[in-house]
């Protein structure tokens, strides 16, 4: 069966393959192996610039060709590194076996023996995998969520000025304003950004326990230790972590997605407050010509893309948890289980990005509708009661919190005219009556 959107078994590679097919650069098998072939042709490129003594007469115009062999890679080169990997059922090796086989290619087979020199699988692999994950925030990640981020700002320069009815408790409450109330979610996205962004990328390279054994042994006089980070840091950008075991400990790779974690968390509390507004008639949306709402109610029109959003993002912070929580436990030196965990680190990314692009989907489908904003606020005369009984303790005036207690519990529906008539019988000046009449709940919204 020929792989296709219908027929894939995950909807990030079916349904959603339009939204999510700019990670498939990052996170698919073939990227994986691309970003191998990178470091494994990087490290020989490094050892020659040492130089160790049987490289110190490569011709470093060969660079550029060696940088090819990642730059210029192919389906073609994928699918030979699997055939590869059928034999030697390692797929690390089967990337050494590729890279030898370029290096006859080029005529360099007198180095061949210095790919892949002293180094273990996951020398590569936890190099590849953060390399991955670096590139995939800057060109994907990043982008989505600026996007989301642009539209809500825009959105809440647009409404700053409606005044709208707070709910505390689901119960109404001090007034607010619209966009106050998106530059809330603003703000905690773009503290959570900060957090994320000072997280390194960090890269486990010491050979097969992380102690260079195999470098030290072949090398004794070369300080392997200074040459690692000036690899990890300098070439690829990363963060070298040492000491380590065989492998990566994962503490900072499980931070990140902590963090990733925390902004889908407060995207997911913004699709509930919108769905819950949308509910309230605060919304329309925005009817496309030939869409159907519902297969039996035809008047429906449903928030379908903040629940959408909803459900991916709590899809991406289940796989979220289960990688911070399980990569940094490995048994002993190492155990395989971080390996099939590491392959899934694409889902939880896409799964997120299918979320951001629902959310402003839905945004861009967004319909004030002002006269609700308006009536609820109007409805709803007896959240001025705070402000009276402030004013009435700054006058000093004797219980104002009880007194408004009063008027305020009662079945009695409170409106302009009511508020006005208990304003009259209070024991104040002129000067404060007026002052506490012009208060309303249009204009009740603080700073």
């Amino acid at each position: 069966m020929e792989l296709n959107s219908l027929n894939a078994i995950s909807p990030i590679d079916g349904r959603y393959r339009s939204k999510t097919v700019s990670l498939a650069s990052y996170f698919s098998e073939e990227a994986l192996i691309k970003y191998r072939v990178k470091v494994e042709i990087e490290y020989f490129i490094a050892l020659c610039e040492i130089p160790l003594p049987q490289l110190q007469h490569f011709d470093e115009n060969k660079y550029t060709d060696l940088r090819k062999i990642y730059t210029n890679f192919s389906v073609a080169d994928a699918q030979q590194i699997k055939d590869i990997e059928k034999i030697t059922n390692h797929d690390v090796k089967a990337v050494e076996y590729f890279i030898k086989e370029k290096f006859d290619g080029l005529h360099l087979e007198q180095y061949k023996e210095f790919i892949h020199f002293g180094l273990t699988s996951q020398d590569i692999n936890n190099t590849a995998v953060p390399l991955s994950i670096n590139n995939a925030f800057d060109n994907v990640y990043y982008k989505e969520i600026a996007s989301l981020l642009e539209k809500l700002r825009a959105l809440a320069d647009e409404w700053k000025a409606i005044p709208m009815l707070a709910r505390t408790h689901g119960q109404p409450a001090s007034p607010t304003r619209l966009g106050k109330e998106i530059m809330v979610f603003i703000e905690r996205i773009e503290q959570q950004i900060q957090q994320l962004q000072q997280i390194p990328y960090a890269a486990k390279f010491g050979g097969a326990t992380g102690n260079y054994n195999a470098h030290k042994v072949a090398y004794p006089t070369i300080d392997w230790k200074k040459f690692g980070t000036h690899f990890v840091e300098k070439v690829l950008g990363l963060h070298h972590s040492f000491p380590t075991t065989q492998i990566e400990h994962y503490d900072h790779l499980a931070g990140i997605f902590d963090a990733l974690k925390r902004i889908n968390t407060i995207i997911i509390d913004f699709n509930r407050d919108f769905w819950t507004y949308i509910s309230m008639n605060y919304f329309k949306q925005k009817i496309k010509k030939g869409e159907v709402g519902s297969s039996a109610m035809p008047h429906k029109v449903n928030p379908i893309d903040f629940e959408n959003s909803e459900g991916n993002l709590g899809l991406a912070n289940a796989i979220f948890e289960h990688l911070s929580a399980k990569l940094p436990i490995s048994r002993l030196q190492r155990d395989l289980t971080d390996s099939t965990v590491l392959r899934n680190v694409g889902v939880p990314f896409a799964h997120t990005i299918i979320g951001f692009t629902s959310t402003l989907k839905g945004l861009n489908k967004l319909l004030l509708n002002k006269e609700k904003f308006e009536e609820d606020l109007e409805d709803n005369w007896a959240v001025v009661a705070e402000a009276i009984q402030t004013i009435l303790r700054r006058e000093n005036y004797p219980n104002p919190y009880e007194a408004l207690k009063g008027l305020t519990r009662t079945n009695t529906v409170i409106n302009q005219k009511n508020m006005a008539d208990f304003i009259d019988s209070l024991e104040v000046s002129d000067t404060i009556k007026i002052e506490l009449k012009a208060i309303t709940p249009t204009n009740y919204t603080g700073i």
